[in-house]
């Protein structure tokens, strides 16, 4: 816990390494994960930097890997998402076969190969699949479509009578003829219409068709369109066959084949250009009966000639697919980690006449040590004829903020982060959010029942977090399983606080006893027995279902939340007093600011103490003495009427806050002068102080040797560039800004503790709600099914509402009390996160 209080502390150090050693050097940085560089080629663009064509380089690669781990994807061979856990895996490894950098050309080398040859696999088998496509739609051609002849065959067989003809006989009886290969004459109209009109002396011509396959959503307009072209003048017969897959687009469709009678050769030409237009696909269709049969025996043997060479060019692929899967992890890794070192090496300056780079970093000063060795086991690898320069640099920038915490505390230190990030040395809010966060959100979601609920949820997620690591989740999931650890405390102290409130699903629990109130029938009302003590722990259950039971909860959990607010925020300024004490002026240097303490911890502490503080303290006597005074009124009095005593018509002049009057007065008389005192000495001491600085400045100055002004021109611009940009006017606005929201903040901040109150009542509400309105009055009916029926309404009211939609509410809540009540009092929040160069770090980031 100890590093949890303050950042620890940084030094910016500067590297001069040996051209031969620096790859070797940042890599052995990258297994340390202790250093983040500084970018000293800021002014350069991307592609104006050393390494850019190496990391393009690694660009090109890592798209070839990509496009290797899409088709395992489709192969059904890996998961991206489970491949993406194994790399991790495989960066945070110190090795994983590859190692030096002629490495990354054999990789190079291989990966070039890999991509062609299933590249070639793949073209060759999609040109098979297409053919295969094209031959199982010419069959169902075949089948459907010399079908429709053979129907018309057996039609032109029957002796037609005319009287006893229907129409179906009179179509097969025309198209007799056409099936024989005789000539036939015939009107298309009467084909297409049915009509009885006989033969037409014009045309005595030969019928032509065209077979296909169209999709069937086309079909209708298909039909549409070519009546209107050839202005009836055709014939279509159409069936679905189902789903096929259509040779262009490689998908299933849903399709039907067709057939088109026409008549002439310019109807034809109209017919092909509908049919492209439709995107049906033509197949030559014989009229004989034998040459049909030869042609689908045909199709059979070459389906299955395909189908073979297709089956075999697949375990071709997925032969090839499982060699690379099992280096494919390896692969990512070198390449991931080689592009990390190169925009790395980017970042340096690089010394042409010297062969050396440069290069400036922050490190942790406790792993100086760390960071040293693995320079020399750098140097000793790459057989360097001198060793990396290692030296620390003195600057005024402030540094990052680095805090080690552990996997139980990261989730609490991202509640803080998310508001900001900590200034160099600033006080870390995560210490007291470990316990304050999960407990304001306990006090609004006190439940033993619901707390049980929550606590098996997170016993879950924590007991089995290795198995859930490897897994692929969700946002949602992976969100919740991050903060497993605060949702496990949250229902830890949801647990007390059910206890506190004695709720179990909002029915009152008899856990230490039953209750000592006795019901007197004389005087109609419950007593409690000479020498008996009341309720252990927690509420008594008694007070539910009394009249005066929500009477009774509000007061309790209003005065308990003005009492907390008033806690945690004395906590908040009290923190900001060792923020004072040991203020950074540097990466090595701090300083206590007394004049902060002087001027805004004493008389904040001072004002919310006088004020909000003496409220909370007159509610714990009350509860402790037994007090009748009425709070309202004192607190009335003791800014309307200073000094007076007058406590309500209920307080007695034994009460124990009766006569508190010329107390209340004199913490009005403290609150007030707290103002100016806030508002007014700082910027005049501040004022006061550049003129002194500024005044020994120009005495240095003048006092000089050579009585020249170089001085202040060289060291005044860089020393004293802080002093001449004080402005007194703009640090009184400043000042009187920050005193301004403190002193309403106090008020604001204190009622807004009353959402604890609030959303406390509402969950305990809520929660008897649901229980006596759909699961007892289920109980009430007697029956088995609106029993079954109520208590799953209850079990999905509780889990939708309460424990989700209540839970999050509860959370956010939480969440700016913190940011907002508590944190405002001392954290500034305006530092920026450590970022090392780390490989396993840059994989998870990615």
């Amino acid at each position: 816990m100890g590093d949890l209080w303050r950042s620890q502390e940084m030094q910016l150090v500067q590297l001069v390494i040996p051209a031969e050693a620096a790859h070797d050097t940042v890599e052995k940085l990258g297994y340390v994960g202790k250093m983040q560089f500084k970018d000293l080629n800021k002014d350069k663009s991307a592609f104006q930097r050393t390494y850019a064509n190496q990391v393009k380089r690694c660009d090109e690669m890592q798209r070839k890997l990509r496009f290797l781990l899409e088709e395992m994807g489709k192969a059904e061979i890996a998961n991206v998402e489970t491949k993406t856990l194994a790399l991790q895996e495989a960066i945070a490894n110190s090795r994983s076969g590859f190692e030096k950098q002629h490495d990354l050309d054999e990789l190079e080398v291989t990966l070039e190969e890999l991509e062609h040859d299933l590249c070639d696999i793949s073209a060759a088998m999609t040109k098979l699949e297409r053919s295969k496509s094209e031959l199982v739609e010419f069959q169902l051609v075949l089948d459907q479509a010399g079908s429709f002849f053979d129907t018309a065959r057996r039609s032109a067989s029957i002796d037609s009578n005319p009287a006893q003809t229907t129409a179906g006989d009179v179509y097969g009886q025309m198209e007799a003829p056409l099936m024989g290969g005789n000539s036939f004459t015939s009107d298309m109209q009467h084909v297409s219409h049915g009509a009885d009109t006989g033969y037409s002396s014009a045309l005595n011509t030969r019928l032509g068709f065209i077979a296909g396959l169209i999709p069937h959503a086309k079909i209708a307009s298909f039909e549409r369109i070519l009546f209107r072209a050839m202005r009836g003048n055709m014939f279509l017969k159409h069936q679905e066959v189902g789903l096929v897959m259509d040779p262009a687009q490689c998908e299933k469709q849903n399709k039907s084949v067709f057939v088109v009678f026409f008549s002439g050769e310019r109807s034809r030409a109209k017919i092909l250009k509908i049919c492209d237009a439709f995107s049906a696909n033509r197949y030559p269709l014989p009229e004989e009966p034998m040459k049909q049969a030869s042609m689908r025996s045909e199709v059979n043997a070459r389906l299955m000639e395909l189908s073979q060479t297709v089956d075999a060019s697949n375990d071709q692929k997925r032969t090839l697919l499982l060699r690379i899967h099992h280096d494919w992890d390896s692969w990512m890794a070198l390449v991931k980690r080689e592009k990390m070192i190169y925009h790395s090496l980017n970042k340096f300056n690089i010394d042409v006449t010297s062969k050396c780079l440069v290069a400036q970093g922050w490190i942790p000063t406790k792993n100086r040590e760390e960071v040293l060795q693995a320079l020399k086991e750098a140097c000793v690898d790459s057989n360097a004829p001198v060793n990396t320069v290692f030296h620390q640099v003195y600057t005024s920038e402030s540094p990052p903020t680095y805090f080690e915490s552990s996997k139980v505390i990261t989730a609490f230190q991202s509640v803080v982060d998310a508001y900001g990030v900590a200034r160099y040395r600033e006080m870390n809010p995560t210490v007291f959010t470990i316990v304050t966060f999960p407990f304001l959100f306990a006090i609004m979601f006190g439940d033993i029942g619901h707390g049980l609920l929550m606590l098996m949820f997170a016993l879950y997620m924590v007991l089995s977090e290795k198995k859930m690591e490897k897994k692929a989740k969700n946002d949602m999931v992976e969100m919740a399983f991050g903060g497993r650890y605060l949702i496990l405390l949250m229902s830890i102290f949801s647990i007390y606080t059910g206890f506190l409130y004695n709720e179990v699903f909002s029915i009152p629990a008899t856990v230490f006893g039953p209750t000592k109130w006795v019901w007197n029938n004389a005087t109609e009302a419950y007593d409690m027995p000479h020498g008996a003590s009341p309720y252990p722990f927690g509420v008594d259950p008694i007070w539910h279902g009394t009249k005066t039971e929500l009477t009774y909860l509000n007061s309790m959990k209003m005065k308990m939340s003005i009492v907390l607010g008033v806690i945690q925020m004395l906590l908040g300024i009290t923190v900001s007093l060792w923020n004072y004490l040991e203020k950074p002026t540097g990466p090595q240097s701090v300083e206590r600011d007394m004049l902060s303490i002087t001027c805004e911890f004493i008389p904040r502490f001072l004002f919310l103490t006088c004020t909000f503080g003496y409220l909370a303290i007159l509610i714990l006597v009350k509860w402790f003495s037994g007090s009748k005074a009425d709070l309202y009124l004192l607190m009335i009095n003791m800014f309307l009427s200073p000094g007076e005593s007058d406590c309500g018509k209920n307080c007695e002049k034994s009460d124990a806050l009766y006569g508190l009057g010329g107390l209340a007065g004199f913490l009005v008389f403290v609150a007030f002068c707290c103002v100016p005192w806030m508002l007014f000495p700082k910027p005049f001491i501040l004022k006061k102080r550049h003129a002194r600085k500024q005044g020994g400045q120009e005495y240095e100055i003048l006092g000089g040797d050579d009585g020249t002004t170089d001085g202040l021109e060289n060291g005044g611009a860089e020393g004293g560039s802080a002093e001449e940009e004080f402005d007194f006017g703009e640090e009184m606005v400043h000042n009187m800004i920050h005193t301004i929201e403190f002193v309403l903040g106090a008020v604001s901040n204190t009622a807004s503790y009353l959402r604890l109150w609030a959303l406390s009542l509402a969950h305990s509400q809520l929660s008897a709600v649901f229980y006596e309105k759909c699961f007892v009055a289920a109980l009430e009916t007697g029956s088995a099914v609106a029993i079954v029926i109520g208590f799953y309404i209850w079990a999905l009211a509780t889990f939708g509402v309460l424990m989700i939609m209540e839970s999050l509410s509860a959370f956010l809540h939480a969440l700016r009390l913190h940011w907002v009540e508590y944190q405002n009092k001392f954290y500034e929040g305006d530092g920026y996160q450590f970022e090392p160069f780390s490989f396993v770090l840059g994989i998870k980031m990615e």
